[in-house]
């Protein structure tokens, strides 16, 4: 009779990985079912209504181990030619008056939710980039590709300790790296929790550095 081995323990990094993606799917399947599925309607026909384009705006970004993927947010622009190349500023004309609310209460990000019910993304994690800007910042910071070792995210530590928005500076970036760098080696279901709650503070308040 063949013997029968104990299944072996998880280890930490493993139950933690279970436990985020448990989260992520049951948090991200609420606000899908009680705010999307009346939001995205509504705003959908504002949006018609300002100006001409589609409800969804859809970019490449970079996902875990430099797997691209569409990224999903609200339309906030007029169609312009610039959009997969050059960052939203502060006054960009490219933004429309409903644009700038729905950045500025992070409404527009709301669509992501989708992708990590879809695997793509996590609630949090570091920031995917548009493949443009990684490539170039890979070349110019220490460390900048260690942040696609895990599944990037809709909010992260970097966003609540204020390391949002345009990065004109390359200084801005490098904050934002060294942030994303901590929160990997320090990864919990506890933080990331905090993170959340951080995150709905900061966007009843609205946030400073949106554009």
């Amino acid at each position: 009779m063949p013997r029968i081995f104990p299944p072996r323990p998880l280890s930490p990094e493993q139950r933690y990985a279970l436990l985020k993606r448990g989260f992520d799917f049951s948090f991200s399947l609420l606000v899908v079912v009680l705010i999307l599925s009346w939001l995205a309607p509504l705003l959908g026909l504002l949006l018609k209504l300002e100006s001409r384009g589609p409800v969804f705006f859809k970019q490449l970004r970079t996902g875990k181990h430099c797997q691209p993927f569409y990224c999903l947010k609200f339309r906030s622009m007029r169609l312009n030619s610039e959009a997969d190349a050059r960052q939203a500023s502060r006054g960009d004309s490219r933004i429309t008056r409903l644009g700038a609310f729905i950045r500025q209460t992070s409404l527009d990000e709301l669509p992501q939710f989708i992708n990590v019910l879809r695997g793509d993304m996590s609630v949090v994690g570091p920031r995917p980039h548009m493949l443009l800007h990684t490539q170039d910042y890979a070349q110019r910071i220490a460390g900048f590709m260690e942040r696609h070792a895990v599944t990037p995210g809709i909010t992260g530590w970097a966003q609540v300790k204020g390391y949002h928005g345009e990065t004109r500076k390359l200084q801005a970036m490098e904050n934002r790296v060294q942030a994303d760098l901590w929160y990997i080696k320090r990864g919990s279901l506890a933080l990331d929790v905090r993170i959340v709650g951080l995150t709905v503070v900061q966007a009843l308040r609205g946030h400073q550095n949106a554009c």
